[in-house]
């Protein structure tokens, strides 16, 4: 007669070392006394790193306690995974998310083996109703995170996403990857062994809470595994499963998991106006504000090299890089960082941007950016692109590597202070066809200061749309005035082509300029003027420059307490006119077909999409948006210096985009009309129109056009205006 004894009743819990002897127990923890020490020493080598980058020119740090608030919600909600990319975006959550439980839950059974048990004696709170919901808990979470490492290994590897492969792909990529998955399943295996081991002693029914790893056990036990195989088995998984982790752990600071660290700091010392205002220079002359070597990086664009964690999305949006270009943003920020260490491992120094040679970046990758600011838009960790381009730029510049095209620019700015090199008195001929005389703001007080810009004062296109807008605000019964003469370049560009000096030439006159005129609001017709207007005029410190002969500027009191004045792009201010009532677009019927554009320097660096939206409305025209909109908007590639240079490129960005608005709009071929509000997009688009053998097609026409035609269809006209002043003579 055979006796079966009864599985004995034990508490709910779950014994951490269990099949591991006191020996092991040792081992184990010398192991994670190492493993600790590895990385900290990691951590605080890259730190350190940092703190020999150069002073950054921004606060970074003020109202720190909000900026981790920030950063916290950021991580914590996904929000720029989930940007363009919702696969994306519920792959990293669930990674995440499981990621951060399991080391939460790991911690918390720490604190009650080491601490509360050992430590300070107190009977384990990892018991029953505790233990359960722990176990349940970490088993859900656990999941997901292997459901997110599994998505991430599909789109890598089957799926072969192309954005995830790029010139520095490595073997940091598949460590992280593959640890990742192996210590969530490892995790599951490890349990399924312990759950079926204990089933020969021990009631382990309770167990079921833990769904993933009773799954486990079961496939063990269909396979033919009995509790005394698992024992056998258990403390090979068991340690294999410690040691993966113990290398995941100390490997962090020293290859791409590191982002888990960097990329929160990132996040937490951005600055919100990154790329809309370039760090400026100081008035010592002989600083080094280029750069000369890896060391004229600040800390801030070493952190960013850093924080890359090589996912692509800069290279995917960038339209330099769609266009054929020899410019890959992931590839620029991860060239410097690979420089950076291989000096220091003590490798051979060389130039960091040259044009030809051997040099970190070709010149020609720097002429390619358009400083659309795409990619930092789409960038889910804040790295600063334009801010390491700007640098890179200004090396060029002072080292004279420049396009002879850009070069010529510079000379018309310094002789004529425009970049069409023509005279200045015929600044203001555009409106020699209006049927009104202009104010001379300079001489009479307004309401709006007009900034025309260049290209509506010289471009014989734009000038046509500089016309409508003097007709629109005429119409509007609003005073404004214009500067003739004293209108030089705003000097958004040459800025962010390298050319700091001369923008603070150009900055310098204007401010003494405005300081001497009676007016309320600055309206931009350009996005470009506005954006520098607003964003990088504010931040020139003049008095800096007070001993400097090329700057005999006076300036003093300008600025208002808040360290800028109203600026705004003509949408803006026309909306409000429009919402005001003073311009009779009630009942416009155009009964066009169109798309509008967003210009970046108005959408991705300002947040300025619903007031040109709401003026092609207004009209009366049917509105239908392209795929990309909004802050997903491409770059007709004007910006940053493109509409001054002639680069070889597969399609031409304005090319590709009227494209777009033709083919994958749900109005499709039915467009009849592509709407800017950016003389550069205007003057991009209709050389796109050419080149692109689109003229029979489609449009190009600015919203002011769209809106003087809709008020010439209801009978609107602009009479003579009396006793407004005559433009200056020169």
């Amino acid at each position: 007669m055979t006796l079966t004894l009864p599985l004995q009743a034990e508490p709910i819990t779950r014994e951490t070392f269990w099949q591991i002897t006191p020996v092991g127990e040792v081992v184990f923890y010398y192991l994670a006394v190492v493993t600790v020490f590895v990385f900290a020493w990691g951590v605080y080598s890259r730190f350190e790193r940092y703190t020999r980058g150069t002073d950054d020119w921004f606060e970074r740090l003020d109202d720190l306690p909000g900026r981790v608030a920030r950063a916290a919600k950021i991580v914590a909600s996904n929000e720029k995974q989930f940007n363009r990319d919702l696969v994306g975006g519920i792959m990293h959550a669930f990674i995440l998310w499981g990621f951060l439980t399991l080391l939460i839950g790991t911690t918390i059974l720490a604190i009650d083996l080491d601490i509360w048990t050992k430590a300070l004696g107190q009977p384990s709170f990892f018991v029953g109703d505790f233990y359960l919901s722990y176990s349940l808990v970490m088993d859900a979470m656990g999941f997901l995170f292997v459901i997110g490492v599994g998505i991430a290994l599909w789109r890598r590897y089957a799926d072969r996403k192309e954005r995830l492969w790029g010139k520095h792909t490595d073997w940091e990529d598949d460590f992280l990857v593959w640890s990742l998955f192996l210590l969530g399943v490892g995790g599951y295996v490890t349990e399924g062994l312990r759950i079926l081991g204990t089933s020969a002693t021990r009631d382990v029914s309770f167990e079921t809470v833990s769904f993933v790893g009773w799954f486990v056990k079961d496939v063990f036990q269909a396979g033919g595994m009995d509790p005394a195989m698992a024992n056998a088995v258990y403390p090979l998984a068991w340690w294999s499963h410690a040691i993966l982790a113990f290398v995941f752990i100390a490997a962090i600071p020293y290859a791409k998991p590191f982002h888990m660290i960097s990329s929160f700091a990132n996040i937490v010392t951005a600055d919100e106006k990154a790329g809309k205002r370039l760090p400026g220079i100081p008035a010592d002359l002989d600083a080094d504000t280029g750069a000369d070597s890896i060391d004229s990086f600040s800390w801030k664009e070493l952190l960013d090299q850093d924080a890359c964690t090589k996912c692509g999305r800069c290279s995917a949006v960038c339209p330099a890089n769609a266009s054929g270009r020899n410019l890959d943003p992931r590839d620029v920020i991860l060239d410097l960082k690979a420089y950076r260490e291989d000096v220091d491992a003590g490798g051979e120094e060389k130039p960091i941007i040259a044009d030809g040679g051997d040099s970190v970046i070709a010149a020609e990758t720097m002429e390619s950016c358009m400083a659309c600011m795409a990619c930092m838009d789409a960038c889910p960790v804040e790295i600063e692109h334009l801010k390491s381009f700007t640098r890179l730029n200004r090396q060029l510049t002072d080292t004279g590597e420049i396009k002879p095209s850009v070069q010529d620019v510079f000379q018309n700015l310094m002789q004529k202070g425009n970049t069409f090199g023509d005279a200045p008195r015929k600044r203001a001929d555009w409106a020699d066809e209006l049927e009104f005389e202009l104010t001379d703001v300079r001489e009479e007080e307004v309401e709006y200061l007009w900034y025309v810009g260049d290209y509506p004062s010289y471009d014989e296109r734009n000038k046509k749309v500089a016309r409508s807008l003097a007709r629109l605000l005429k119409e509007a019964d609003v005073s404004f005035g214009i500067l003739f003469d004293d209108e030089k370049y705003d000097g958004n560009d040459i800025r962010r082509v390298g050319e700091e000096f001369l923008f603070l030439e150009l900055a310098g006159h204007h401010v003494e300029t405005w300081n001497e005129c009676d007016f309320e609001k600055i309206v931009c017709t350009d996005p470009h003027s506005y954006n520098t207007f607003k964003n990088e005029y504010p931040e020139v410190d003049f008095e800096e420059f007070a001993d400097d002969p090329m700057m005999p500027f006076e300036i003093e009191g300008f600025w208002n307490e808040s360290g800028d004045v109203d600026v705004l792009h003509w949408t803006q201010a026309v909306e409000e006119l429009v919402t005001g009532g003073k311009l009779p677009l009630d009942g416009t019927e155009l009964e066009y077909t169109v798309t509008y554009h967003d210009p970046c320097h108005l959408g991705r660096y300002n947040d300025e999409y619903e007031a040109p939206r709401e003026l092609v409305r207004a009209t009366g025209c049917d509105l239908y948006e392209m795929p990309r909109n909004r802050a997903n908007s491409f770059c007709c590639g004007g910006g940053g210096g493109g509409l001054w240079m002639d680069l070889e490129e597969e399609t031409k960005p304005s090319e590709e985009r009227l494209r777009e608005a033709l083919e994958d709009t749900e109005a499709g071929s039915g467009i009849e009309k592509f709407v800017v509000a950016c003389p550069m997009c205007m003057t991009m688009y209709e050389d796109g129109r050419k080149t692109g053998g689109f003229e029979d097609d489609i449009e190009i026409v600015d919203i002011a056009e769209l809106l003087i035609e809709a008020l010439d269809t209801k009978g609107v006209t602009v009479s003579d205006a009396s006793g407004a002043a005559a433009p200056a003579d020169d």
